[in-house]
This record gives structure tokens, C-alpha cells and sequence, in this order.
């Protein structure tokens, strides 16, 4: 790893808290600055007004991949114009192509090698969709423009590792999605990345349940005796250290879920309300499986937020600092 990485920031949906955050990212840099070369890629014009409005003046420099980088703790920009202008808080299904593009850039130049890891702000899922993309989540889409076969989301904060089986589903369509192949694929996937990037010689893995009480023995449901205990049973017969399946409310329960290092979860609202009780503002969703790192934000765009300049002023930035710091982590860890 090169003394300063460049850790690639995508600065998401313009309309939503995203310019602003980066703002609050580059006036931090200033100060105190992280030990990178942090090259966001936006709309260069939307992201200084952006910063304007809520007082801040930030150095941007134009990103030059030819060069070493500014010598100072300035943020660069890789220039991805919109289509339209952009009102703060208000969605513009004309401006979700230049989203996605930005997307395809950062990840394309990550997937490449030449940054060391991928940073994103949020996006607004209903919007590229309104537009005609078929769009679920960063996720999925970055595991399709990688070609990786299994990826798996992982959220860190307040002392949590949780990783999902299934992401952005409706909950109706959960239970046929959680499947053993889908299940040992999740475990596998984050017990190699326990140990490659978090350095977790040994992982100690929960597995949740999916039905209440872990299905009550079959009376409140069987997918938890069919599918994902063989799945665990197979698991540990990988030598895994794996348990499970464990009533989700159990497990969550912090004198047992310190007992693991990371739990799964089934679905995305059984495991994040408790992750995001325990860390709100200061956690951080990784991908795991990617050729390259992969960090973001625990929250959305907030459209209200950014419609409003004061309630602008005062958003907090701390899940995207955050990233960036677990970013660099995991960088330093991958080049050990």
C-alpha cells in the first residue's frame, strides 16, 4: 500500500444530505485530514454551492490521475455533472443517469486497482427507479458491475458486526429467498472476511432465526429446522465456530451478543434496528466478497435535512467519517 491510499468517495443523491457531508468530510480534511488522497466524484459546481450554504469553503482541486495529488489536505473531485440544476431536497428523475454514472466510474477505477477503496453516500433507490433503473441498492449493483458471484452486506458500530442473508427484499418474498446455499454462502463469505479484514484469527459467528423463537421447534415455522440449521450444522463441519440458529431477540441481547464476533441476521429489518440502536451516526456498511474495499453510510438521503439550511448546517457527518476511517482500515489490513 502506497503512503497515501486513495480511498474513492461517491457523494450520491445531489439533492439529498450527501453534498453537505462531504463538505463537513473536506473541512475536516483541512484540519485535521486523514492519512489518504480522498477524490470524490460529483458535480464539482453542486458540491461548492452546496458547501457554501451552510458556511463552509472547503479547498476542491480537480482530480488529476496523473499526479501524485495536492501536497495539502485538500479533497479532489473527480467532475460527474448532473443533467439538470439541483434544488436541495427535492428529487429529480433527470439526474439519475449522472448517479448511476458516477457510480460506474468510482467502481470501474477501484476495480482497476487505482483506488484503494470505494466510499459512498447515500443514493435514493425510488428515484433511479422511477427513471427505469433497475436499481435495489449499492450492493447489488456493485456486485453485478464486478461480476462477484456472493457478496454479502455487513453493518459495524456500537460494538455489532451484523450481516444480512437477504438485503432489499419486500418481506413477503424473505422466507423463499433464505435458502441453505444462501445461508452457508453468508457464512462463508463473512467468516473469510472476519479474518482477512478484521483480523479476527478465530470468528465466533451467531446465526439468527428466521421465524419468532427460532421457529418454536416447528409450531411457528420450519424454515429454521429445514434450511438454516443444516446450513449452520454444515458450516461448523467446515470448522467454523458458528451457533445457531438463535432467536433473533435473544441474540441481540448484549451480555450474548458480545459473545460473537459477528452475528447474521436473515433480513434487513431484523438485524439494522439493532445494530442502528446501538450506533446510529457513527455506523458503517461494508461489502463484503468485492475485489476491492467497499464502505458507506448507516443512513439515507435525507431529503428533509437538505431541504432545509439550517437543519442542513446541522447534519451529522459522523457515519461518513466513520467509512473513511473503516476504510483505511481495512486497506491497511488487506496489505499486511
Amino acid at each position: 500500500m502506497s503512503e497515501r491510499p486513495a480511498i474513492a468517495i461517491t457523494s450520491g443523491e445531489p439533492a439529498g444530505i450527501g453534498p453537505e457531508i462531504v463538505a463537513m468530510l473536506a473541512a475536516r480534511h483541512e484540519e485535521r485530514g486523514w492519512p489518504a488522497r480522498l477524490i470524490v466524484f460529483g458535480d464539482q459546481d453542486v458540491l461548492a454551492a452546496r458547501a457554501a450554504r451552510i458556511g463552509l469553503h472547503p479547498k476542491f482541486v480537480r482530480f488529476d490521475a496523473a499526479s501524485a495529488g495536492p501536497s495539502e489536505s485538500a479533497i479532489e473531485i473527480s467532475h460527474e455533472p448532473v443533467a439538470v440544476p439541483v434544488v436541495a431536497g427535492r428529487l429529480e428523475p433527470a439526474n439519475a443517469a449522472s448517479v448511476i454514472q458516477m457510480l460506474t466510474h468510482a467502481a470501474d477505477a477501484c476495480a482497476t486497482g487505482a483506488f484503494s477503496a470505494l466510499v459512498t453516500a447515500p443514493v435514493q433507490k425510488s428515484v433511479l427507479q422511477d427513471a427505469g433503473f433497475a436499481f435495489s441498492g449499492h450492493t447489488e449493483f456493485l456486485a453485478d458491475r464486478t461480476s462477484t458471484p456472493g457478496v454479502v452486506m455487513l453493518l459495524v458500530g456500537g460494538g455489532l458486526r451484523v450481516a444480512l442473508v437477504t438485503t432489499h427484499l419486500p418481506l413477503a418474498a424473505v422466507p423463499a429467498a433464505v435458502t441453505r446455499k444462501a445461508v452457508s454462502e453468508t457464512i462463508e463469505i463473512l467468516a473469510a472476511a472476519l479474518r482477512r479484514d478484521f483480523r479476527v484469527a478465530a470468528p465466533r459467528i451467531a446465526v439468527c432465526g428466521l421465524n419468532p423463537h427460532a421457529g418454536e421447534g416447528g409450531h411457528l415455522g420450519r424454515e429454521d429446522i429445514d434450511v438454516i440449521a443444516p446450513a449452520v450444522d454444515a458450516a461448523r463441519a467446515a470448522g467454523h465456530d458458528v451457533s445457531g440458529p438463535i432467536p433473533a431477540d435473544a441474540v441481540f441481547v448484549p451480555d450474548n451478543a458480545r459473545r460473537y464476533d459477528a452475528i447474521v441476521a436473515m433480513y434487513h429489518d431484523q438485524g439494522l434496528p439493532a445494530l442502528k440502536a446501538a450506533s446510529f451516526g457513527g455506523g458503517v456498511n461494508v461489502t463484503l466478497g468485492l475485489p476491492f474495499v467497499r464502505t458507506s453510510v448507516d443512513h439515507g438521503t435525507a431529503l428533509d435535512l437538505a431541504d432545509d439550511g439550517a437543519k442542513a448546517r446541522a447534519a451529522d457527518p459522523g457515519s461518513l467519517y466513520a467509512a473513511v476511517d473503516l476504510a483505511l482500515e481495512l486497506v491497511a489490513h488487506r496489505a499486511a
